[in-house]
This record gives C-alpha cells, sequence and structure tokens, in this order.
C-alpha cells in the first residue's frame, strides 16, 4: 500500500493515491473518464460524460441547505507527461509512482500529477463525503487542459447549474486567484527539400540538465531555455567550423520551459576537436550566466551515424537567426503590480530535419493587445525565415473582481482558520475560468490550491502540510455558502 494513503485528510490523499494508478495523459483521457464514472457509481452520485468530454458529476444539497447557491468545483483530469533522461516511463500504460520526501510527495523521476490531480481528488472527497453540509454540488472535471483547455473550450452552454465556481487548479496556498492571463499558440512550419551530406563525419551534441518548469507560473525566475541556451553554440559553431545542421529536437510541451536539446551536426573530422572546445567554453559561460538558478548543467558531444541528409545552407541560416532573434521569457511586468508578469512567451519546442521545421510558442499576456503585439512580433520574426506561422487556440484573460461575494467568504473563512489575511492576486497563467466565464458569465469565481512546486517537470511535489488546511477551508466554505 502506498504510505501516501495514511495521511490526513484520508480522504483527499486516498483518492489521490487512486489517480496515480490511472495513466491520464494529455490527450489520453478513456481510462480516467472511465475511473471517474465508476467512482461517482460507487459513492451515489449522479455523473455523466459530456459532448466536450468533461466528466460532470452532481450531489444534491444536503437536507436544509437546498436553498443555498448551487457550488460547482472544478478541475481538470489529465496531467503532463514529463519525465527525466533516464526514465523509462511509459505515461499511457503505467502508473505514477510516488514517494514522501522532506514533507513533499514526489513521483519517481516523473511528473506527479498533482496538477491536477490534488483538486480532482479535492472534488471526489467532497462527492464522497456524507457527513459534509453544502447546498447543490457540481463537479466538473475537464479534459485535456494543458494543451489548450480543450474541455473548457468545449463546455456546452447551459450545461452547468451553479451559481459559483471554485477553480481547484493553483498551486499556492495561503493565495486566492482571482484573475488569470490569456494566451495564443504559435506554430510556425517550413517544409523544404534535402540536400546530401558532403560532410566527413557527424557528432550528437546534448544540452541539458536545467530546471525547466511551468512557462507561465515560472517565466519570471529567469530560467534557462534549452532551445535558446543551444542556439547560441550552434550559430557559432556554423560560423567559425563550418558545421552543418541535421536535427535538432528540443523540448516537448506547449507550456513547458524546455530543459533539453540535441543537435546532430555534420562537420570535417580535424574541426570535431575545436568543437568540443567550443562546448565546454559554452558550457562554462552559461553556469556563469545562471549559477545562482541552474546548478545541473551537461553540456556534451558524442559521436553520431553520420546522416544522409542535411538541411539546406540557406534554410539553415535563416531558421537558427530565427531561434536566435526571436523573443524568449518576459516582456513586460504589468505596471500597476509590478511584481505580477503581464506578458510572455516561452520558445518551447523546436524539432528541425532535413526537410522540415516546427517551432512552438506559447504567448501569455494579461492584455489581449499586448497579447496580440507579442505574437505579431514573433510571427514576423519567422516570416523573415520564410515559414508558415499559425496563431490559435486563443483564450482571453480572466479580469479580476476583487468584489466578489464568494472571495470575501472564503477570505473570511482563511481568517478564521489560520489568523492571517490571504494574498488574492490575478496570476501569469493560463486557468480555465477566463473560458468557463465566456460561457456563463454570471458566476462568481475564485481559483485556490494547495501548496504544488515545479508542475510540468519531473521535480513536481506536493507540500504534504497544506493539504488539510486546503480541505478544511474548502469544506467550511461550502457549508456557508449563502442562501441564493
Amino acid at each position: 500500500m502506498s504510505e501516501i494513503r495514511n495521511l490526513s485528510p484520508e480522504l483527499l490523499w486516498r483518492n489521490f493515491d487512486d489517480l496515480t494508478q490511472i495513466p491520464r495523459p494529455t490527450g489520453h483521457m478513456e481510462k480516467v473518464q472511465a475511473f471517474l464514472l465508476d467512482f461517482a457509481k460507487k459513492v451515489g452520485v449522479e455523473a455523466f460524460v459530456d459532448p466536450a468530454g468533461n466528466v460532470v458529476m452532481r450531489k444534491p444539497a444536503t437536507p436544509g441547505y437546498e436553498n443555498r447557491k448551487g457550488v460547482i468545483l472544478q478541475a481538470h483530469m489529465d496531467m503532463v507527461p514529463q519525465k527525466s533522461p533516464d526514465s523509462n516511463h511509459n505515461f499511457e500504460t503505467d502508473p505514477i509512482e510516488t514517494h514522501i520526501t522532506d514533507g513533499w510527495v514526489y513521483a519517481n523521476n516523473t511528473t506527479l500529477g498533482a496538477d491536477n490531480g490534488a483538486g480532482v481528488a479535492a472534488i471526489m472527497g467532497v462527492m464522497e463525503d456524507k457527513s459534509l453540509k453544502h447546498g447543490p454540488i457540481e463537479g466538473l472535471i475537464t479534459r485535456d487542459e494543458e494543451t489548450g483547455m480543450f474541455g473548457a473550450n468545449d463546455l456546452p452552454a447551459g450545461e452547468l447549474q451553479g451559481d459559483i465556481l471554485l477553480n481547484l487548479d493553483s498551486e499556492t496556498w495561503g493565495k486566492f486567484v482571482i484573475g488569470s492571463a490569456g494566451g495564443v499558440d504559435i506554430d510556425s512550419t517550413l517544409k523544404y527539400k534535402e540536400v546530401a551530406n558532403d560532410q566527413e563525419t557527424a557528432v550528437k551534441v546534448t544540452l541539458k540538465g536545467f530546471r525547466g518548469g511551468h512557462s507561465g507560473l515560472e517565466i519570471h525566475e529567469g530560467r534557462a531555455n534549452a532551445n535558446k541556451e543551444m542556439v547560441r553554440f550552434v550559430r557559432n559553431a556554423m560560423a567559425e567550423l563550418g558545421a552543418r545542421l541535421a536535427v535538432w529536437q528540443g523540448g516537448n510541451m506547449r507550456n513547458a520551459i524546455p530543459f533539453k536539446a540535441e543537435v546532430v551536426l555534420a562537420l570535417a573530422k580535424d574541426k570535431v576537436a575545436a568543437l568540443k572546445e567550443m562546448v565546454e567554453a559554452q558550457r562554462q559561460l552559461i553556469e556563469s550566466e545562471f549559477k545562482t538558478i541552474e546548478s545541473n548543467v551537461e553540456f556534451f558531444v558524442e559521436d553520431a551515424e553520420k546522416p544522409a541528409a542535411l538541411v539546406p545552407a540557406e534554410i539553415q541560416d535563416n531558421i537558427i537567426n530565427a531561434i536566435y532573434a526571436v523573443h524568449n521569457g518576459v516582456l513586460r511586468m504589468i505596471p500597476a503590480y509590478p511584481d505580477v508578469v503581464e506578458t510572455s512567451s516561452n520558445l518551447a519546442i523546436v524539432n528541425i530535419d532535413a526537410n522540415n521545421t516546427h517551432f512552438k510558442i506559447l504567448v501569455r499576456s494579461a492584455r489581449e493587445d499586448m497579447r496580440e503585439y507579442l505574437a505579431t512580433q514573433i510571427k514576423s520574426c519567422f516570416d523573415l525565415a520564410g515559414m508558415k506561422t499559425e496563431l490559435s487556440a486563443r483564450y482571453n484573460g480572466w479580469d479580476p473582481n476583487p468584489n466578489s461575494e464568494i472571495l470575501n467568504l472564503l477570505e473570511k473563512v482563511y481568517k478564521e482558520q489560520t489568523g492571517e489575511d490571504v494574498i488574492v492576486q490575478a496570476d501569469h497563467a493560463g486557468l480555465e475560468c477566463s473560458i468557463i466565464l465566456g460561457k456563463y458569465p454570471h458566476l462568481d469565481v475564485v481559483s485556490l490550491g494547495p501548496t504544488i512546486r515545479s508542475p510540468h517537470t519531473s521535480t513536481e511535489r506536493f507540500k504534504i502540510d497544506t493539504a488539510q488546511p486546503f480541505w478544511d477551508l474548502l469544506v467550511k466554505t461550502l457549508e456557508e455558502i449563502p442562501a441564493k
């Protein structure tokens, strides 16, 4: 039996442990949908999968609470499938293995899935616990949030019955989120005819060991982007050693800072020693520039099988210049709140082979005009390289409502339970709240959750001592929801 089943609150941790046994990477929702429907049947609540693929649960009011406002508890069922380079984990078939270290729950070299399994487990706990007092409760567990918020985007109008939405996808206990960034996906592609490899030998160059992380919540920390660091070396190797590009693979998730990049370069045999010296010099430079942020940098050269084909020289120069020039990281902070990021971008994925190039970037912004400005700037950069660029999956930000009634109630209950004032702010991350509000504008919305760190990475962790107060706050707030 997993040791996390012995933690408190028992309902939340038991349900979370059960979730870890269900493979649920984004794009593969069938198993977790079936699991949630079976759970609802066992605990005696109504449940169904809606046309968007979301699981909706409904629990009637406790006798005497029928006139209370209805509450929708919302989380997403999918998890980011990220693992350390030496892990053989198969996210489509293997359960997540967990362990406890220094007061945190971790997975073994993979993402944990606390984003957003912690929220799903809390919803399950509320549905299961017959001792709670509350008005009508709905659980909305959305599909495929991590790659485009598809469940929220496809949510049918008129399906939800509640008046209040509590999103359980925030990741810092002691903070309520009342606003979030909007975003847009940028995909740039270029197809071309490969050329024969006329070089003498080939090497594979690997850059790894960066922290990676959530490209919204952690973009302001200045963590290294493996694609942006690799391009500095590649451009120099081409200019000084005549190296030619055959393959580039960097990043695999649209909303994660890439922690690893690999390239295959072809070059003359007598240039290999100089290339190795260049790699070591670049490694030392990276360590110097990021010494307080990145402590496990690895940058090394290996022999590689000589590729049959290369990227054409003129195409190679254009796309390398585009990677070098394109904006990455924070563009600006919110002027009125200088500690909060307003607009940013992340060069998440670079895939290049001898006849095709694909870049993927996620732009985030609290302002629609700045979102479009930065997206257009990035598109212009790739246009200059002759690439085809598409902007998709736009979603607007969630505008804060500081006069929210549910916020006032949550603040009151938090103060009663902890004796402290809670932090209230907007986050530089995409939450489904804005999309759901677009379909249900009457909803009063706040996002909250226990403490989770390094989501979207293999060091994702869930702080144990925040689970109980989070649960206590949630159930007490449900009990005190006012009448309609």
